[in-house]
């Protein structure tokens, strides 16, 4: 059963799925001074439900001393936050014109993925 088709028909009656662009990290090259430079793969694009952090969810970003804009993203397929041994950064999301960074992963499953996205421009 595909209890995440159930509950995105629902969810998205409210608030509807977003098509999004996505950026996977791929690591960093070192530019000019030393400085690391972040790499991404080509985009992807594809729909996302966009909501609201729980209480919960919120009291863990603070523990984390994660700040700013904070959402949380369900999308089919994988996204990561910081992997530090594999030396990639966060993924980036672009969502109209806004650039989101996902900063912590909070489900992931075979399927989809949920996760926290934190604003970064727009």
């Amino acid at each position: 059963m595909d209890l995440r088709s159930l509950a995105n028909g629902v969810s998205s009656i409210v608030n509807p799925n977003e098509s999004v662009a996505i950026w996977r990290s791929t690591g960093f090259t070192v530019g000019a001074g030393g400085k690391q430079v972040p790499t991404y793969a080509a985009a992807v694009t594809g729909f996302a439900q966009i909501q609201a952090l729980d209480g919960a969810e919120l009291k863990q970003m603070d523990s984390l001393n994660i700040q700013g804009v904070l959402r949380a993203i369900y999308l089919r397929g994988a996204l990561a936050g910081v992997i530090r041994p594999a030396g990639t950064g966060g993924d980036l999301i672009k969502r109209g014109a806004e650039t989101w960074l996902v900063v912590k992963v909070l489900e992931s499953w075979p399927d989809w993925t949920k996760a926290v996205i934190q604003l970064q421009s727009s």
